[in-house]
């Protein structure tokens, strides 16, 4: 080989050495704009509370550089609370990552068909599936002595017991916070917990899932029965029925991994 080719052939050799290298970032590139799959987070909040509780881990998510969005759903019924959802949805400027505590679990698993819900989190939530109710799951245990959920008043509507309200719902909280939040706990309808979903959005989305293992209001066992069946990758939690206001950073952390596809 002559000098002059020789010199052509290390050229060349660099050359695509270099293309290489170019192409190897441009694919670890895209292949972290992917795995970061939203940047939305959508909170829909439970029964006998509302989004307010949510607060600190709002501001964890929005340090993070999330845009998050907190539905005041009304609990009136499952049809009008998947509405309210629905319509923060429709407001959003890519994927979300819909996220549903307690009642809202059963809120998103119908909500969660939504064209931009990129994936779900289910916090100490509820999960059916397609056809059963919320009040099917309640009844698969035998309830915990602390639960405070009382029967219908005369207009329907139930509340949780003030005697019951802080070792039931949030026993891990100040008793001067569970006060104020019983005193502004937001009746559901209690038609809501026997209608049954019409879809079930964890059968085609990815699912990720807390089991608050100190919960009384729903048995962490049932937690556990509906998350195994749906396949959700599962983090165990010590903490109430209101983990998420309990023990934010950890609520969080499950988030970010729903948004990052982890």
């Amino acid at each position: 080989m002559t000098t002059s080719a020789t010199t052509k052939w290390y050229i060349n050799g660099a050359l695509l050495a270099v293309v290489m290298v170019v192409m190897n970032l441009f694919a670890a590139s895209a292949a972290l704009a992917q795995k970061k799959t939203a940047k939305n987070i959508v909170i829909v909040h439970g029964a006998f509370a509302d989004g307010s509780g949510w607060k600190k881990v709002y501001e964890i998510l929005v340090k993070k550089g999330y845009h998050v969005s907190i539905v005041q759903n009304p609990l009136t019924s499952l049809e009008n609370d998947v509405t309210a959802t629905k319509n923060v949805l429709d407001k959003q400027d890519g994927p979300v990552v819909l996220v549903g505590h307690s009642w809202g679990g059963t809120v998103i698993t119908q909500a969660g068909t939504h064209d931009k819900v990129a994936s779900l989190v289910y916090v100490a939530a509820f999960q059916p599936d397609k056809g059963e109710n919320t009040i099917q799951w309640v009844k698969s245990a035998p309830a915990a002595p602390e639960n405070g959920i009382l029967a219908p008043d005369d207009k329907g509507f139930v509340y949780y017991d003030k005697a019951k309200f802080h070792d039931g719902f949030a026993g891990d909280l100040p008793t001067a916070e569970t006060d104020f939040m019983y005193a502004s706990q937001q009746p559901i309808a209690a038609a809501s917990f026997g209608t049954p979903v019409t879809d079930a959005a964890w059968r085609t989305k990815p699912s990720y899932a807390i089991v608050a293992t100190e919960d009384k209001s729903i048995v962490p066992d049932v937690e556990r029965n509906m998350y195994k069946r749906s396949g959700a990758k599962v983090t165990e939690v010590k903490g109430s029925h209101v983990i998420f206001m309990s023990k934010p950073a950890e609520v969080a952390k499950v988030i970010i991994e729903a948004a990052e596809g982890k």
